[in-house]
């Protein structure tokens, strides 16, 4: 139901965290992600650890699914010498087309300890369904 819109994404994910360099506007890191169905809707999980809730972007424009985040520098003292910063900054984004089975239209969002838990149903449309196999047509007798 979820197809992946970037086949380059874990190469870009390994160089980041080779060279260190973080995600920008134009060029977002990734951000991990599950995708499951739970009884008749998908869920997707991105982590999102230390990203303010009024950081995070979601939209859908047709099937194309766009979860945009950005995690800040802490405000630090300035006499704040920082040691060791091992912790991402920067810009994450992360697209994902949705099939056409799903119900963009009641997509709901959740944000609690860093997670990102995305809700999308199965459209009514894509559903199993039972057809009933019809019996002889009646005929109305005329009488006269």
């Amino acid at each position: 139901m979820l197809m992946r819109t970037d086949p380059f994404r874990e190469l870009d994910r390994l160089a980041q965290q080779l060279t260190g360099v973080t995600g920008t506007w134009s060029r977002p890191s990734a951000m991990p992600m599950d995708a499951y169905r739970e009884g008749e809707e998908y869920v997707i999980a991105l982590d999102l650890p230390g990203v303010a809730k009024d950081a995070i972007d979601i939209d859908v424009e047709r099937n194309m699914l766009t979860v945009r985040a950005e995690r800040r520098p802490a405000a630090k003292a300035d006499d704040v010498q920082m040691e060791l910063s091992e912790r991402p900054l920067g810009v994450f984004s992360r697209q994902l087309v949705l099939a056409d089975t799903l119900d963009t239209e009641r997509i709901t969002a959740d944000y609690e300890a860093g997670v990102l838990i995305l809700r999308i149903p199965i459209a009514e449309r894509a559903k199993p369904r039972k057809i009933a196999i019809g019996g002889e047509p009646e005929h109305k007798q005329i009488s006269g």
